[in-house]
């Protein structure tokens, strides 16, 4: 529907019977993360250094709450210096997500596309932003500098047939980890919801 590659997901594949999300904690990527503790999470779930970049190239599209980059933008000793940019930020983004998010602890809604160019569409363009200096998330710009991740954000960046088929690969590899069967989980007739929801 936005362009992207087509994911062959297996089916027949169980959803859970319950949410927690203190189950959650600590098994996804936050954007203030180290790259080593990315890369760990995404080892612990059997994933590469390569699929991992490949799977963080969803944010083509989407975006994120200011909230969450807040603390790369405004720098806590001048709260909204014009002139202030992060370590490897192009400095007029920078001074554009500042106006944005000015008022982003009065409304927690404020947020920003995570593809500044072409944020409706599946395409490589995530990756050419973060060569440029357009990673909106710490941790997404990390992995164009990180000596382990930025042959594959290069890679992917020149070639958009090596970004789809990587992402596809990987996500596919990923929908077949800890697959619940029999009892353990539940074919839902709406996917955002459990069989014995009552509303």
């Amino acid at each position: 529907m936005v362009g992207g590659p087509r994911i062959n997901v297996k089916y027949g594949r169980k959803d859970s019977l319950d949410s927690d999300m203190n189950r959650v904690e600590g098994k996804l990527a936050r954007p203030n993360m180290t790259m080593d503790h990315i890369i760990s999470i995404f080892g612990s779930a059997g994933l590469t250094v390569q699929e991992m970049v490949a799977l963080v190239g969803s944010h083509t599209i989407g975006f994120s709450h200011c909230k969450e980059f807040a603390s790369r933008i405004f720098n806590s000793n001048a709260e909204h210096s014009a002139d202030f940019c992060p370590e490897g930020m192009n400095s007029k983004y920078a001074a554009e997500l500042r106006k944005l998010c000015s008022n982003y602890t009065k409304d927690a809604e404020m947020s920003a596309f995570n593809d500044v160019f072409t944020p409706g569409k599946f395409d490589n363009m995530y990756y050419k932003n973060l060569q440029h200096g357009y990673g909106l998330l710490e941790s997404d710009q990390a992995i164009a500098f990180d000596n382990r991740t930025r042959p594959f954000v290069d890679l992917y960046a020149a070639n958009e047939t090596a970004f789809f088929d990587a992402f596809a690969k990987a996500m596919e590899k990923f929908s077949e980890q800890r697959v619940k069967t029999e009892l353990n989980g539940d074919v839902r007739r709406r996917c955002d919801q459990y069989n014995d929801y009552w509303g």
